[in-house]
């Protein structure tokens, strides 16, 4: 009866709190509601008994992208009302995808609970000798290692992507050119001053 009243509890927070991560207009507290959010995923984890997932959700998520979220908000000076300006706009193509995922989140669930054969696809429960990390590292570093290793190269790839889609190089901006400074130095040549302790150069 505790464990069903403490899912209920975190589920219900973690799901109003996803929503109010969209509809919070100031960004500062849609950020705030996003920690809330991770905080009650965690909670669930430790439920299910995967305490590594739980403390991995917390430290990484928590700990740097949601502060890092947080402060890139709260110092730049954004202005939001200009961003917000088009929202209606996309409104029809979003709500499209938003039922198209409802849709497919709601047929995935239906032939979960009509399949016959959906109770053998369960994986087998982590043996008493082993740990939750060492089990969760033996199946991703050995069953699973292809996918592992071609996730890796997909984020790899998009942190390329966002690199090159950034960088760009326009017309008026001075940048520092280390060679063509050494190499216009030694041109020049260089002049060795031997200055006396408090007298400075004149």
């Amino acid at each position: 009866m505790l464990q069903a009243a403490a899912f209920y509890i975190l589920a219900g927070t973690a799901v109003i709190s996803a929503f109010m991560v969209v509809a919070a207009r100031n960004p500062v507290r849609a950020v705030l509601f996003l920690i809330l959010t991770f905080f009650s995923a965690a909670g669930l984890f430790v439920m299910l008994g995967a305490e590594f997932l739980a403390m991995l959700l917390v430290i990484v998520y928590v700990g740097a992208v949601a502060v890092l979220f947080l402060f890139v908000v709260m110092m730049l000076d954004v202005d939001f009302a200009a961003l917000k300006e088009g929202f209606l706009s996309y409104l029809p193509l979003g709500g499209a995808v938003a039922l198209a995922l409802v849709g497919i989140l709601s047929l995935t669930g239906i032939s979960w609970v009509v399949s016959d054969t959906a109770g053998a696809a369960l994986q087998t429960p982590v043996p008493p000798d082993m740990s939750n990390a060492e089990a969760l590292g033996s199946i991703l570093y050995d069953r699973y290692v292809f996918f592992f290793q071609l996730a890796g190269l997909v984020l790899l790839v998009a942190m390329i992507g966002a690199i090159v889609l950034t960088l760009r190089h326009r017309e008026g901006v001075r940048r520092q050119n280390i060679a063509r400074q050494v190499q216009r130095r030694r041109e020049e040549g260089v002049e060795l001053v031997e200055v006396k302790s408090g007298e400075g150069i004149g």
